[in-house]
């Protein structure tokens, strides 16, 4: 088990890409029925992006965005034979009221843990849902990496909540935690998702749960197993999905896997605006269509046959791009990129 902690720099011009960023997460998601924040969407896009770098870069990236101080913890856990590729990033505003769980998504150069995605086994598939609920079954092997990091990740939180400072557990932040916002792009989206689900269905953990704003997911694969009960689906309003039309990863497991499902609110990239999707994205029957989609990164002929969907969709910075509002610099601060 890896972790690590520090402290957030500040910037000048042109950053603050937001002003006042804490207090913005503090409101955004208070109203009843919940709306998908665009700010939001936008913020934790950049912290799932770049949580495929080390905590120094997450934590500049965020700094610049508007979380000047902030404290950040990466946790990880990586255990070959088991498939296990676990990070969580924890950035806890200088306030202390906020807290983001960013999960890492699927490391592009590790075979091992492509293996690890695919690894659908009924040996952890089981997960305690809600009380009152029945148990529900899951993706095994993103149940797997999820539970790798489960502990170290709440017991940074608790200390959140008892007002501590994550960045230094010997000092103290100006208040306790208020808002928790969980997010992740690919794996780390399928991860958020069950790491929402099973902290709901912890009792000991319930002032956690009850502080969770909303989860926002970027490129996520279908992680539910059918049947799912009615009261779950009506129970995530909180999430929100986001899916670019030509990544296939929303659209696995292949049925041929089993019968996945998507949970909660699906915004698709349409005609340069994200809109609501009434029908989440429809699951590929086989496994047949894969090869082609993958051969499409390196071969334009090939991203032809293999239909619309094409793997070099799914890159984080395409998300990125397509959440950046148009009236904002980049995190890099350039303005003539918009």
């Amino acid at each position: 088990m890896m972790l690590a902690r520090r402290v957030a720099p500040s910037f000048a011009d042109p950053f603050p890409v937001y002003r006042d960023l804490a207090e913005t997460l503090l409101t955004a998601h208070l109203r009843v029925p919940l709306e998908r924040d665009s700010t939001v969407a936008h913020v934790l896009a950049t912290c799932a992006g770049y949580a495929y770098a080390d905590a120094e870069t997450v934590s500049t990236m965020m700094a610049r965005l508007g979380l000047f101080g902030h404290g950040c913890v990466r946790i990880s856990q990586v255990v070959d034979s088991m498939f296990i590729y676990s990070t969580a990033y924890l950035l806890q505003s200088r306030c202390g009221r906020v807290v983001i769980v960013c999960y890492r998504g699927t490391e592009p150069g590790e075979l091992l843990n492509w293996l690890g995605d695919v690894d659908v086994g009924p040996e952890s598939s089981k997960l305690l849902v809600a009380e009152g609920l029945t148990e529900l079954r899951v993706h095994g092997g993103f149940h797997r990496n999820l539970r790798a990091t489960w502990w170290p990740v709440l017991d940074e939180l608790g200390a959140a909540l008892a007002g501590k400072s994550l960045a230094d557990r010997r000092q103290s932040v100006p208040g306790p935690l208020e808002a928790i916002y969980v997010c992740g792009h690919s794996l780390g989206g399928a991860m958020a998702l069950l790491f929402m689900l099973k902290l709901a269905g912890d009792v000991q953990q319930r002032a956690l749960a009850e502080r969770v704003r909303a989860l926002y997911t970027f490129g996520q694969p279908m992680t539910v197993l059918l049947p799912v009960s009615p009261t779950l689906v009506e129970s995530q309003r909180s999430v929100f999905r986001h899916v670019l039309p030509e990544d296939p990863v929303p659209a696995l497991p292949a049925g041929s896997w089993g019968p996945f499902v998507h949970l909660g609110h699906e915004y698709r990239w349409v005609e340069g605006e994200w809109r609501r999707s009434a029908v989440p994205v429809e699951q590929l029957p086989t496994m047949r269509q894969v090869p082609r989609i993958v051969l499409s990164l390196l071969d334009r002929s090939e991203r032809r046959k293999s239909g619309r969907y094409s793997f070099a969709a799914h890159g984080p910075q395409h998300y990125l791009s397509a959440l950046r509002p148009g009236d904002r610099v980049t995190e890099f601060g350039d303005r003539d990129a918009l």
